[in-house]
């Protein structure tokens, strides 16, 4: 086996495409082997690569099922309670803060007052 064809950034020939550029025309590579690869040169480090695949041999996307759609809007709403107060939180919770915002930063009660 050979080594795959290497091309310089933006100069790659018609016909190959990557995995993001296959997928904005409702393709996917459907088990081809990368086909050659694109390399980006950076100043410090290596080069970025990128891995084209043949845009003929590409399958159209498989599309959603009902259960699949059901699948993601259930992990999509799992992703929005919180597992400090078990609430809808109505937005995602952030991982960095792991809780809703109110669990996250309660507000202080309220001080006692001097008469």
């Amino acid at each position: 086996m050979g080594a795959l064809p290497v091309y310089r950034w933006r100069l790659a020939p018609d016909g190959y495409a990557t995995r993001r550029q296959l997928r904005a025309q409702g393709l996917r590579p459907g088990g081809q082997p990368v086909a050659a690869q694109l390399e980006r040169p950076r100043r410090r480090r290596g080069p970025l690569v990128a891995y084209l695949y043949r845009i003929d041999a590409a399958k159209p996307v498989r599309p959603m099922t009902a259960a699949k759609w059901a699948a993601l809007a259930k992990a999509n709403a799992a992703r929005r309670v919180c597992p400090a107060c078990r609430r809808d939180a109505g937005y995602v919770i952030p991982p960095t803060l792991g809780t809703c915002v109110p669990c996250a930063y309660p507000q202080p009660s309220d001080s006692p007052r001097s008469a």
